[in-house]
């Protein structure tokens, strides 16, 4: 392969080179541990021409406001991840993978659907935060296009596209749900933003059943999800695995002295309760996410036992950027915002049977790519009807091919909108000037090159307004 204009791209998913040449032969023996362990320094991306395997399993994993240098293996200073860490070193590590929107249930329509959010009535909800939108069943999903294809179908954890009776993950094409709906629960009561008990076995309430189950909500999940990859299944599967972690509230497994007060404080009436804008810290935030690496290494070690780690394509990432403790550094923005720390993501992503470990890519790619790959890799046919705004990575993550050195990347927030064409970022934040970036020299987003670049900043301009035309306009 050879490298693109760095003008139009950053470097193409990755040439080794040297020492990395020779370690490209290494790559993973059957997605053992202790191979895994073994694997090499991390090296630019190649594809592994002519292996084959069978369709994979998809285990796709998010994490909730997860920001974009919060694991260990993306810089943090203070957070240790070994086990995401760890999934990295067994697969591709990318620098500059996105978020489809800059919250919760926008990037979730993004992955479901494989479009922009503002494809969609409901997309335009940032986030949806009540009952008038969501997700409409007859849309074809991730979910509904694998299952024709022959793929069993789960949803642990949030799903928040949309609420009952209207909307849920069992009316979208997942053959199993156990979750919530909304954007966000108290993690011991399981009391939603509404006050409601929002635990749901199917479209059934757990508190409408025999019991609730009030034990931190991510020991539920991950226990959930550990059964899921044991089982013995007949079908290759797709678990779509959403932690809520390290979303607010400010709440870790055992502080139930913390849980206890907010919830008082639900009951009271007050609506603001489960943003905790009073509660949490830099060390709280800490604690959640190294739980949310040990939940998601139990779910890998389940995945080991059962014996399919080989043939399991293994997906981690966050739905969006970090929020108020969250270290992004050198970002600037968080989540809400189209600057870089809002939509840039750590993501992870491993496949024994087909992708060598010890890789590192800097390609940029975005939510919607992903839910092309994974069709293509399951041999799923989109829907004609609802074209898909993501490009499939299959053919370069398995043989090398080339992906479009001057493709776009599009974002779009009341009141925000950006575009990523290879280095270069246009973006326009609320203060309504257009500014221009080079994401190669300038990751923080400081050094405004507009003056420098007008047709460059003229053209993607235009671009950006051309994909906005064909979305739905926000309601007034």
């Amino acid at each position: 392969m050879t490298s693109h204009d760095p003008k139009l791209s950053r470097r193409a998913f990755g040439t080794a080179v040297g020492a990395g040449a020779a370690a490209a032969a290494v790559g993973i023996s059957a997605g053992s541990a202790e191979a895994a362990e073994a694997a090499p320094a991390e090296r630019p991306f190649q594809a592994v021409a002519g292996r084959h395997a069978r369709r994979p399993n998809i285990l796709f994993i998010l994490g909730d406001d997860l920001g974009w240098a919060d694991l260990s293996s993306y810089g943090s200073p203070h957070i240790k991840t070994p086990n995401l860490d760890r999934l990295g070193r067994q697969g591709v590590r990318f620098t500059d993978a996105y978020s489809g929107s800059a919250t919760c249930s926008p990037t979730r329509f993004s992955l479901y659907t494989g479009r922009f959010p503002g494809r969609t009535k409901g997309g335009l909800a940032e986030p949806i935060a009540d009952k008038s939108a969501g997700l409409e069943p007859t849309h074809p999903t991730l979910a509904s296009l694998l299952r024709d294809a022959g793929y069993a179908t789960a949803l642990i954890g949030k799903w928040h596209c949309g609420y009952l009776p209207d909307y849920s993950p069992t009316k979208s094409g997942w053959d199993e749900f156990f979750g919530n709906f909304g954007g966000a629960l108290e993690y011991y009561s399981k009391l939603g933003l509404g006050g409601e008990y929002d635990l749901y076995e199917g479209d059934v309430r757990e508190g409408d059943a025999e019991y609730k189950d009030l034990r931190y909500y991510t020991r539920i999940l991950t226990e959930r999800a550990s059964e899921y990859v044991g089982r013995e299944h007949e079908k290759p599967w797709l678990l779509n695995l959403n932690f809520t972690t390290p979303h607010w509230p400010w709440i870790a497994d055992g502080d139930e002295e913390a849980s206890a007060e907010i919830v008082r404080r639900i009951k009271a009436g007050d609506g603001r309760a489960l943003w905790h804008a009073d509660g949490g810290s830099v060390e709280k935030y800490k604690e959640m996410v190294e739980d949310l690496d040990r939940s998601v290494g139990q779910v890998l070690a389940a995945l080991r036992k059962s014996g399919q780690e080989r043939d399991t394509l293994v997906f981690f990432a966050s739905d969006n950027g970090g929020e108020r403790f969250s270290y992004n550094w050198p970002l600037s923005g968080n989540k809400a915002s189209l600057q870089e720390g809002g939509i840039r993501v750590p993501t992870l992503l491993r496949w024994p049977a087909r992708i060598d470990g010890g890789q590192v890519s800097d390609l940029p790619v975005f939510t919607p790519d992903w839910t092309a790959t994974l069709l293509e890799l399951a041999g799923a046919r989109p829907n004609a009807a609802y074209p898909l705004d993501g490009t499939s990575l299959a053919g370069h993550l398995l043989r090398g091919e080339e992906i479009e050195a001057g493709r776009d990347l599009f974002w779009r927030v009341r009141g925000e909108r950006a575009l990523r064409r290879g280095d270069w970022k246009y973006y326009r934040g609320k203060s309504g000037k257009d500014q221009l970036f080079n994401l190669a020299e300038d990751q923080r987003e400081q050094a405004d090159r507009a003056a420098f670049e007008p047709e460059l900043l003229k053209e993607l301009r235009e671009a950006w307004e051309r994909t906005d035309k064909g979305l739905l306009p926000y309601p007034a």
